[in-house]
């Protein structure tokens, strides 16, 4: 049993707790930061990836789209290397119903929203003829009569999360990764003063004091605080995306389910995403599945817009649990995006508070006003500076003058220079255009402990060949120089082409599965068979036993066809 203090512990590493344990830090406050699984393992990292003011809740709760506007405007100014413009264009075709009075509606709508665009540097609408709009995406109908453009923030939210945990890291917060709640540390009173953690890594157990701690576990959140009997409700919301490899659309658009509920479909970095879904979830938090109706459903609202969908292979899917505010007899897109907290010392758990709700972009004024409510208990007078402090990587951003800079400035902004050691290292990811030393600078700065940790911190493997060409070299970088790093590699390899395969399992049928499945065994026996020749070599040494040599540079490992 190991035993620490702190000022305030922080359950949960998603966007809230993550922002929350980096302002508490920034405070000068003893901040643990508890994670089950890695940085940003729900919803925080399983979103569409916008940091937007939300037009859609315009139509019913103003103050969330102005609230979000305004950080979406602070979080420009301290991550700017994780964000890019997308130009979205909301098409109308003259199959819809009074479309031309559609399309009138439509500015006037998005006129409304100019008025929030200055708070978070964002363009003014215009208005565009058919031409304009096939000018700009050949790909959609040439049945649109015409169409609205709107200008939002792309961003990446996993890298948003993890340098915010980062950040509260190098400013004295103890950040432990899967480490998960055993249970809360109560005094004679009922006060919670702490929790036991278990470490799932190391197999030790914990316990850490503190006068406040902070459920912000997102959807698990009413699970934690049913350890102490006092569950809580909330609409738990499943949403799904699919991604395409690659570019397929120039631009944004705003695209309608079947049921008329509001989807995207937008270029993302490298990439292309479509979605989400948005329904009420009831099943295993820690295993939501992507369904063929979920992915059929998406598909079929793009196909709508965008009839040449077809012709691009998707290449995964991914999935999150939202945490949204309990409300009764509403469609589940029409629920609030406000957030709330709960103060447990009316359910006799002085001591504790639960997060619920909120939302990406905004995830910056939650942890500022409950990092507030914490301090003022702890009679702590500093202010909040995450509006103004640059995250890890945003200071003095140099021009970009290659592909490979813009690669790695985007992950890494001015820290790049510090991810790339050696003028002549090689790079490991084709498609994502990750080095060796970008992943040793991951693993030894960036808090991974797993080779999937690293893949999300780098997105090596997420691209069009699913890491079947970079994730067994990807291995050895990470995990060089361990003395148990043949057998962990392996293992981690393992886990690492799962994760990849689930991703992908849901968009394969037919000989598109049976491909990919053989090309997945392959992958299993080409790494195997490397690992045991390693081992049995690193035998030979030891023992003196005649072992195998290693594989050699060029073999079949980089050479499929043999």
């Amino acid at each position: 049993m190991q035993a620490a203090e702190f000022d305030a512990i922080v359950l949960g590493a998603g966007i809230n707790g993550s922002g929350i344990a980096r302002d508490l830090a920034l405070r000068g406050l003893r901040v643990a930061l508890i994670e089950r699984h890695d940085i940003a393992h729900g919803a925080s990292s399983n979103n569409t990836g916008m940091i937007h003011g939300g037009i859609r809740y315009l139509r019913y709760d103003v103050a969330t789209t102005k609230e979000s506007c305004v950080d979406a405007g602070y979080i420009e100014r301290i991550a700017p290397h994780l964000l890019t413009r997308i130009p979205f264009v909301f098409p109308i075709f003259s199959d819809e119903p009074m479309g031309r009075l559609l399309l009138e509606g439509a500015e006037t709508f998005f006129e409304a929203y100019d008025h929030f665009q200055p708070l978070k540097g964002g363009k003014k609408h215009c208005r565009l003829t058919k031409e304009e709009v096939l000018h700009l995406e050949p790909g959609l109908r040439h049945d649109v009569i015409g169409g609205v453009t709107l200008d939002e923030w792309g961003v990446d939210a996993f890298r948003l999360t993890l340098l915010n945990a980062i950040d509260a890291h190098e400013h004295g917060a103890d950040v432990r990764t899967y480490n998960e709640l055993v249970d809360f540390l109560r005094d004679a009173d009922g006060r919670v003063v702490g929790v036991k953690v278990f470490d799932r890594q190391q197999k030790v157990v914990s316990e850490l004091r503190a006068p406040v701690t902070i459920n912000a576990t997102g959807a698990w959140g009413p699970r934690v605080t049913a350890k102490l009997g006092i569950p809580y409700r909330l609409r738990q919301g499943k949403g799904v995306h699919i991604v395409y490899s690659h570019r397929v659309s120039n631009v944004g658009l705003i695209i309608k389910g079947v049921d008329g509920r509001q989807m995207f479909f937008l270029p993302h970095q490298n990439h292309t995403v479509v979605g989400t879904t948005d329904d009420d979830y009831y099943s295993d938090l820690d295993a939501p599945v992507v369904l063929e109706d979920e992915v059929k459903y998406i598909l079929q609202a793009a196909r709508h817009v965008f009839p040449s969908i077809d012709k691009h292979r998707p290449s995964y899917t991914y999935v999150g649990v939202r945490p949204t505010l309990f409300g009764w007899g509403k469609n589940e897109d029409a629920l609030s995006r406000e957030h709330a907290f709960l103060d447990h010392e009316n359910d006799g758990a002085a001591g504790l508070i639960s997060i619920m709700g909120g939302k990406l972009a905004s995830y910056r004024i939650l942890a500022e006003e409950v990092s507030d409510i914490v301090a003022k208990r702890l009679g702590n007078t500093a202010k909040c500076v995450t509006h103004e402090q640059p995250l890890p990587g945003a200071a003095n951003i140099d021009g970009i003058k290659t592909l490979s800079e813009l690669a790695l400035k985007r992950r890494f902004g001015s820290r790049a220079d510090h991810a790339t050691v050696s003028s002549k290292s090689s790079t490991v990811c084709i498609c994502e255009d990750v080095s060796h030393d970008s992943i040793r600078y991951s693993r030894d700065n960036e808090l991974s402990k797993r080779l999937l940790d690293m893949c999300k911190r780098t997105g090596l493997g997420m691209g069009a060949c699913g890491g079947m060409h970079c994730l067994h070299a990807a291995s050895a970088a990470f995990r060089g120089g361990e003395t148990h790093s043949l057998k962990r590699r392996l293992v981690e390899l393992k886990d690492t082409m799962d994760s990849r395969f689930k991703a992908r399992r849901t968009l394969l049928f037919g000989a598109n599965l049976q491909t990919e499945e053989l090309s997945r065994a392959k992958h299993f026996l080409s790494g195997g068979l490397h690992h045991f020749m390693a081992w049995a070599n690193a035998d030979e040494k030891a023992t003196g036993v005649a072992g195998v040599s290693p594989a050699p540079a060029e073999s079949f490992l980089t050479r499929p066809n043999e």
